[in-house]
C-alpha cells in the first residue's frame, strides 16, 4: 500500500545539513510516509548521506539528476512520489522539523478535509530558535477551514515547505515550481491559496528554516545580489500572470489584493538594499522594479502613505541617488525609535485544535 505522505526532498551541496534534516524526516511521530530525495547534480559527499539514508531505512530512496535548480529538483521529487499517496510535502534539505510537523497537519486535515494545512515556522540559527517574521502575521491564530480572500494576511504565506497538501488537490491544481530562477515558492502557494476551497492555518511551529550565516549563506540570504532582486520581481511578475488569466470575475478582485500586498510589503523590502547594493544592483532596482510598477499601475501609488509615494515616484523618476538618501534617512529615524522602544517578548503559539 501506499504511505499517507510523501516528502520530497531536493539536494544540492548541503553536506553539512543534509544528515539533520533528514533525521527530522525519520524521526516524524507520523511513520507512514515515504522520503523521495533528489539529488539535483551535488559535487560533496551529500549524495553518499542520502544513500546510506536508502540503504537503512526503506522509507527512503534517492533519484538523481544533473543540476537544474530547485524549481525543478522539486517537480521532479513529485513526479516519483509512489501512486496513491494520499497527501504530498516538501522540505528544504538544509532545514529541519519538529517530530509532530506531519501528525499535526495530517490529523488536522483527517478532521477538516480542507485542500491542504500551513503552520508557522522558526528561523534555525546556530544560537538557537526564534520567531520567523516572515510567518508570523498569517499565522498569528489558528483558523481550520478558512481562505486568503478571509484572512487576507495569507498572501504573505509564500512558502513551499511549511505546508502538507492534499494530493489529489496538489495534482488538480497543476502548477508545478518554476525552474531556472530563485523565489520559485510564490508562483505555486500564492495561487494554491486562491484555487483552495478551504485551508487549515496553524499557529503552531512546523519547520525551522536555516539561517546560513557568514560564507555560506545561500544566495536568497545575499540581500545585494542583483540575481535575487530580478528573480525575486519575476516571482511577483508570475503570480500576476496567473490571476491575470484566471476567468473567473472574483480574480480581479484578487489582483488588486495582491497588488497592495506587494506594494505596501514586498517590494519595500527593496528599499533597505539599494542604500547598501552597488552600481549592478541599483541598475537592476531600477529596471526592473519601474517594469513591475508600471504593469501595476501607476495611479495606484497615489493611494499609498506619504513615505511610499515619495520613494515609488523618486524610482520611477529614475533617481536613485534621492531615493538612497531618503532610505538612510529612514533608516536613522527607525533605529533611533527601536532603541526607544521595549523589545517584544515571544511566546508559544497555543496548540491547534482539531
Amino acid at each position: 500500500m501506499a504511505p499517507r505522505l510523501s516528502v520530497v526532498v531536493p539536494i544540492h551541496n548541503v553536506e553539512p545539513y543534509l544528515a539533520a534534516c533528514l533525521d527530522s524526516i525519520a524521526a516524524q511521530t507520523l511513520t507512514d510516509l515515504e522520503c523521495v530525495m533528489v539529488d539535483d547534480g551535488s559535487t560533496d559527499s551529500g549524495p553518499a548521506i542520502a544513500e546510506a539514508y536508502a540503504a537503512r531505512d526503506p522509507r527512503f530512496r534517492l533519484v538523481r539528476q544533473e543540476n537544474q535548480g530547485l524549481g525543478a529538483a522539486r517537480n521532479t521529487g513529485y513526479r516519483h512520489i509512489a501512486d496513491g499517496t494520499e497527501y504530498l510535502a516538501f522540505v528544504d534539505s538544509d532545514d529541519t522539523l519538529p517530530p509532530h510537523a506531519y501528525r499535526l497537519m495530517v490529523d488536522t486535515l483527517d478532521a477538516t478535509g480542507s485542500d491542504f494545512a500551513a503552520g508557522n515556522a522558526l528561523r534555525l540559527r546556530a544560537g538557537g530558535y526564534e520567531q520567523s517574521h516572515a510567518h508570523l502575521r498569517p499565522f498569528r491564530e489558528t483558523r481550520l477551514r478558512t481562505h486568503i480572500s478571509e484572512t487576507p494576511a495569507l498572501v504573505t504565506d509564500r512558502t513551499a515547505w511549511n505546508k502538507v497538501y492534499r494530493r489529489s488537490f496538489f495534482d488538480r491544481a497543476g502548477i508545478l515550481y518554476p525552474e531556472g530562477m530563485l523565489y520559485e515558492d510564490a508562483p505555486v502557494s500564492v495561487p494554491h491559496h486562491f484555487l483552495a476551497d478551504r485551508v487549515d492555518v496553524l499557529a503552531d511551529h512546523v519547520y525551522h528554516w536555516r539561517v546560513r550565516e557568514g560564507a555560506d549563506r545561500s544566495i536568497t540570504q545575499r540581500r545585494t545580489d542583483p540575481r535575487g532582486l530580478v528573480d525575486r520581481v519575476r516571482s511577483m511578475e508570475l503570480v500576476r500572470a496567473w490571476l491575470l488569466a484566471r476567468p473567473e470575475p472574483e480574480f480581479a478582485a484578487h489582483l488588486h489584493a495582491y497588488d497592495h500586498n506587494a506594494l505596501v510589503e514586498e517590494i519595500p523590502m527593496f528599499f533597505w538594499s539599494v542604500p547598501d547594493g552597488d552600481r549592478p544592483y541599483r541598475d537592476a532596482y531600477q529596471q526592473h522594479v519601474t517594469r513591475l510598477l508600471h504593469a501595476i499601475g501607476t495611479e495606484r501609488i497615489a493611494r499609498l502613505g506619504a513615505p511610499l509615494r515619495v520613494k515609488y515616484r523618486l524610482t520611477l523618476a529614475g533617481r536613485t541617488g534621492a531615493l538612497v538618501a531618503v532610505q538612510r534617512l529612514h533608516g536613522t529615524v527607525r533605529q533611533w525609535r527601536t532603541r526607544r522602544q521595549p523589545t517584544p517578548v515571544l511566546r508559544p503559539a497555543a496548540p491547534a485544535t482539531v
